[in-house]
Order: C-alpha cells, then structure tokens, then sequence
C-alpha cells in the first residue's frame, strides 16, 4: 500500500484548461449509468483488479452514483471512484494503458473531486495514493502522517480461481 493523502475541496475549482484539452482528445468525463455496471467492471478486472472492481460496485450503488468514466466515441478510457472504501474516500481511479499521457487521468481527478465538493465534503482523503507527487501537484494533496496502511490494513485478498486446490 502507500500513504493516504488529504486534499482541500473547498480550495478546488474547475480547471477550464483541462475541459479544453479533454474536449480537443475527444474525451467526456460522466458519471457512470447503472446499466453500464458490468461493461465497466469487465473492463477494470483485467487491467486493474477484481478489488477496484469491488470498490466501484459500491460507488454505483450509490445515489448520487460516485463513480465517473471517461469515455471517447463509446470506448471506455478510465474511471474514477469516490466514496467506495470508506466516505470521503477518493480511488479507485484508473485509465487505460494506451490512453496515459493525455490528461485523463488528471481530468478524472478534477472532475470527481469536485463531485464529492458538490455532494458537500470539504475534505477528500486519496486512499493509498500511489503517485503522490502527482496528486500534491495536481490538487495540493499533502500526506497524512502514519496513514499507511491505514484502512487497508489487515485486507483479506481475493486467491485467483487456480489457486485453489479441492
């Protein structure tokens, strides 16, 4: 794991350059649709984990869902999530190999983050950040002493089907 990291949402506005550059890629950034539930877990498992696709279940049971994708011309690019593990939570988040580098990844920070401002936090906590300097660049996230691993401690793991002798 590694280290949470707390972000001010009530510092955060929106970012009228990363709309702009999402919308020259061709890219939306939306809530995810109940329906599309399986269509984004089938995309997560192999790329990401049967754990992140847990977290995102919960996200989209949620009301308002707390789960956003980024999409370009009905291909699902990346995902974010707030609210899975734990309320103020933000993560899992992720984007699709071939699609890194272009600002999906930060466009789905933004716009998630400030869903969970709308929805009334004034703080967000990013759950076992991996990229740190990432997100205290991003969104002045700053670390939280002793926070590793946290919530996530004592996790039981899920054992992958051959792992499993009769």
């Amino acid at each position: 794991m590694a280290t949470d990291m707390l972000v001010k949402l009530y510092e955060l506005e929106p970012d009228a350059s990363v709309a702009a550059k999402m919308a020259a890629e061709n890219v939306t950034i939306r809530p995810a649709l109940a329906p599309e539930m399986a269509a984004i877990a089938a995309w997560i498992e192999p790329r990401f984990g049967a754990g992140w696709v847990s977290e995102m279940q919960v996200s989209m049971a949620r009301q308002p869902v707390s789960c956003l994708i980024a999409v370009r011309e009905g291909e699902l690019l990346g995902f974010a999530c707030y609210d899975a593990t734990a309320r103020g939570f933000f993560g899992p988040t992720g984007v699709d190999e071939t699609e890194r580098g272009k600002g999906i990844g930060h466009a789905l920070l933004i716009e998630t983050l400030l869903a969970m401002r709308n929805v009334g936090y004034g703080y967000g906590v990013i759950g076992g950040a991996g990229p740190t300097g990432f997100y205290q660049k991003s969104v002045g996230a700053i670390p939280i002493a002793d926070s590793d691993p946290g919530i996530y401690r004592g996790m039981l793991t899920a054992a992958h089907p051959s792992d499993i002798s009769e």
